[in-house]
C-alpha cells in the first residue's frame, strides 16, 4: 500500500499532474498593472525634492525675518541700513542661505526705513521666497513661481503665490 502510493505520486510528478504555475498571460496582465500604479505614484514622488529645498527657504526666510526685527530692536525701530551682511552678522545661520537679500523699505521718497524686505532663493534660481514688512507694519509672505514646488497657488494673490499659511 505504501509503495503503490509512492508509486502513484512519483508517476504523477514525472506526467506534470498537479504542477501549477502561472501563464503567460497572467505574468503580463500583473506586470501591466504594476506599471500604471508606478506611473501614477512616481511623478509624486519626483516632486518632493523640490518641495524640500523650498521649505529650507522658506526657513532661512523666516530666520532672517526674526534677525531683522533684531536689528530694528538694536536701531531705533528703523532699518535704513539692513543687509544680508548684516543680517548674517546677527544670525550666523544665515550664512549657508543661498541668494540671502535684504532691503529696506523706505516711507515715501527719502522717508525713514519702516520697512524691510527678506528674500532667499528656492529650489531654483527662478523659485523666490520673501517676506516683505510694509511701512505700516503689515506682513507679506510671497514667492515666485506660482503653483510650483513650495509656492501655492492661492487665488486672488495676483502674480506671485501667498505662502502665509503653509
Amino acid at each position: 500500500m505504501l509503495l503503490q502510493n509512492i508509486r502513484a505520486k512519483i508517476g504523477a510528478r514525472l506526467e506534470g499532474d498537479s504542477e501549477s504555475g502561472f501563464t503567460l498571460i497572467e505574468l503580463l496582465v500583473v506586470m501591466l498593472i504594476l506599471g500604471i500604479l508606478a506611473a501614477i505614484a512616481l511623478p509624486a514622488f519626483f516632486n518632493q525634492k523640490s518641495k524640500a529645498s523650498d521649505a529650507k527657504a522658506k526657513e532661512y526666510v523666516h530666520t532672517a525675518q526674526v534677525a531683522a526685527e533684531t536689528y530694528a530692536t538694536e536701531n531705533g525701530g528703523l532699518y535704513t541700513e539692513i543687509s544680508a551682511e548684516k543680517l548674517k552678522t546677527i544670525e550666523p545661520t544665515l550664512s549657508s542661505a543661498p541668494g540671502l537679500s535684504a532691503s529696506p523699505v523706505l516711507e515715501g521718497t527719502g522717508g525713514p526705513a519702516k520697512g524691510y524686505k527678506v528674500e532667499v532663493e528656492g529650489s531654483s534660481s527662478t523659485q523666490k521666497f520673501w517676506v516683505e514688512r510694509t511701512t505700516a507694519g503689515a506682513l507679506k509672505f510671497e514667492c515666485t513661481v506660482k503653483n510650483t514646488g513650495g509656492c501655492p497657488n492661492v487665488a486672488g494673490t495676483g502674480t506671485n503665490g501667498n505662502w502665509a499659511n503653509g
